[in-house]
């Protein structure tokens, strides 16, 4: 047992009343302590619990993003002065709505942005259906590389995935807490955060919540990050729905600017797509990226002409959805994806 440990359990642990947050430098040394086994399991299950009833502060989320900086995953930086746009989603996946995060990325991969996206396997509580079982759906077989190899495909074809597993088994090993204690623990904010690359980049966060929002940009301020944005999309991913207005906010230096869109001004169908198993969403992938009309299609389009406007590749979203459409009829996206199982 950790008697340092313990007293950080204590302080957050008390409760209604009585219960304290930590300072940044003990949320990063209560987060390295649970990351290295320092902790025991029976004190690292009561502090996810605990930090979670008590629920995080920015300077708290702030500390975390401390440890998984030094011990997670480094992806160096590639060899261009353009900056990588880094998607941040819920890792523990989707349950409703088919997700357009893979096929987005390589449209943007095929128009010259450069991407990098992070994640593992059917994580607790929700076991929604994570990024790793799609690339693999599409012969992407990326669950293997060593991190050199995810710098060199983000370097070479624009496009890169960090697996939990085997890039950063430090926050793999306590993923098992979360199917103990039935709730997902701030971590699971932590997640939508972190970044693993090393160089110029545009951080995209996903929520649910405005206060993880909030608590995502004032955390963001602390570690001096002034390029990113955040995207109430579909289950909490970066993914725009269509059947509901885009809550978005964009921080660019000293301006964060609060946008909202809706689908339906710019031609679409207020329609989602439902979710499938891996193969499914593979073969509407697929189909998108034959351009094949369909409600997923629509869906990729939408979702790719934001980010082309987003990057600042176009003035204008409808000049961007135009360009998504090019690249996709073109052929040049499903080429990307030839190149990447190459």
């Amino acid at each position: 047992m950790s008697k340092e440990f313990r007293e950080f359990l204590r302080k957050v642990g008390s409760g209604t009343h009585t219960s304290k947050s930590l300072t940044r430098q003990e949320a990063e040394t209560a987060t390295t302590m649970m990351l290295q086994g320092v902790a025991t399991p029976a004190q690292i299950g009561a502090f996810m619990i605990a930090h979670r009833i008590k629920r995080p502060t920015s300077e708290e989320l702030a500390g975390m993003l401390d440890a998984y900086k030094l011990l997670g995953a480094k992806v160096d930086a590639i060899a261009s002065e353009k900056k990588v746009l880094v998607l941040g989603s819920p890792y523990d996946g989707r349950s409703k709505t088919a997700p357009v995060s893979p096929v987005t990325a390589i449209v943007l991969a095929a128009a010259g942005i450069p991407v990098l996206m992070h994640g593992g396997d059917r994580m607790p509580t929700k076991e929604g259906l994570p990024f790793m079982e799609i690339w693999q759906a599409l012969g992407l077989n990326w669950q293997d590389l060593r991190i050199e190899q995810v710098q060199q495909n983000l370097e070479t074809h624009l496009l890169g995935f960090v697996y939990l597993p085997n890039h950063f088994p430090l926050a793999q090993s306590i993923v098992p807490y979360r199917d103990q204690i039935g709730k997902r623990p701030p971590f699971a904010t932590l997640e939508l955060m972190w970044s693993p690359y090393q160089g110029k980049q545009m951080i995209v966060s996903g929520f649910v919540h405005p206060p993880t929002e909030t608590n995502i940009r004032e955390a963001f301020a602390l570690h001096d990050i002034t390029e990113f944005a955040t995207v109430k999309g579909w289950e909490g991913s970066v993914d725009l729905a269509r059947s509901r207005t885009a809550i978005i906010g964009i921080a660019r230096g000293d301006r964060f600017e609060r946008l909202t869109l809706s689908a339906r001004n710019y031609g679409f169908t207020p329609e989602d797509p439902a979710i499938g198993d891996a193969s499914e969403i593979a073969t509407k992938i697929l189909s998108a990226l034959k351009a094949e009309p369909s409600e997923y299609l629509n869906s990729v389009l939408w979702n790719c002409g934001f980010y082309l406007w987003l990057y600042g590749l176009h003035g204008e979203i409808e000049e961007a959805i135009a360009h998504a459409r090019e690249i996709i009829s073109s052929g040049a996206a499903w080429q990307k994806l030839e190149d990447l199982r190459g």
